[in-house]
């Protein structure tokens, strides 16, 4: 069953109202173009390096701006609606970078919470650490959609193949990483990572992003994409600013590139063991192979 799936890129603000205003309005667009599911960015209703100004206007799930506008754009437009994800706030102190999928009906299909966390120091002096104010999550799932079966990921997750793997293994045809990159690990690493996600496990890849310089100062790579079971994009925006991609997905190729390589069904299990190499020659020696 062949299917239109719409990648909104943002450049979300500090201002989650604003913010929700913006989603729906590129919602909007993406279903004057025919697509029935629709994906925004990760962090889509606000990105505020500001802790404390941050958590002054966060709320808990059920009184959180664009979870609502959300569920309400999935009800009124008829689709599926992927709001990638954005900052809950939880009871214990702390936050959790949630995704949710609604339905046709407005009612919440699916939550995932991010589970690998952005602890990094980059060359530019960059410095993050998303565990200092978020919970990660620990649950991937796979949900039977009328279309097609889909995973989920965020952003950072993208780096970390067995979660994409083991969604494939259990029936993954279609694949979600909404993203907040950032433009120095986007330029080295954003369309290389998401198309092998896509070659490896022979899925298709929709990834919403954040885009350009933003309020609190950060700037975000962009490029939203939309990849095929063989790699190749089908879609993809620019560098700045907000786009919507769409492109027609139909899962029956995920099988098909499956039956041309089929790594999932041949993968083995097997052992690793570190062994020391032994030196021969003054050249370090696999102990396994010192005998030839």
């Amino acid at each position: 069953m062949t299917f239109r799936a719409a990648a909104i890129q943002m450049c979300s603000g500090v201002d989650p109202e604003r913010n929700a205003a913006a989603m729906a309005r590129l919602v909007r667009e993406a279903a004057s173009q025919g697509a029935t599911y629709i994906q925004t960015p990760e962090m889509t209703g606000m990105l505020q390096r500001d802790r404390a100004a941050a958590k002054a206007v966060l709320r808990d799930e059920g009184n959180d701006v664009i979870a609502r506008t959300g569920s309400e754009l999935a009800r009124e437009l008829g689709i599926f609606m992927h709001v990638g994800s954005t900052a809950i706030a939880l009871d214990d102190g702390k936050l959790a970078n949630r995704g949710f999928l609604f339905g046709p009906d407005g009612k919440i299909l699916n939550r995932y919470d991010k589970i690998h966390m952005f602890d990094v120091d980059l060359d530019n002096g960059e410095s993050w650490r998303e565990s200092a104010a978020y919970r990660p999550g620990s649950e991937a799932r796979v949900l039977s959609l009328p279309f097609a079966e889909m995973g989920f990921a965020i952003c950072y997750d993208v780096r970390f193949p067995a979660l994409f793997r083991a969604q494939a293994v259990a029936g993954a045809e279609v694949m979600t990483v909404p993203a907040a990159f950032t433009k120095q690990t986007g330029e080295a690493h954003w369309e290389i990572l998401l198309r092998a996600r896509a070659i490896e496990n022979g899925v298709f890849v929709v990834a919403a992003a954040q885009a350009g310089r933003h309020e609190d100062g950060r700037e975000t790579f962009g490029h939203s994409m939309i990849v095929d079971p063989w790699g190749r994009v089908l879609a993809s925006a620019g560098p700045e600013g907000e786009a919507v991609i769409v492109a027609d997905i139909d899962p029956s190729a995920v099988k098909a590139a499956h039956d041309k390589i089929p790594n999932l069904k041949n993968g083995r299990d097997f052992s690793i063991e570190r062994v020391a190499g032994v030196v021969a020659g003054g050249v370090a020696v696999d102990p396994l192979f010192s005998a030839l």
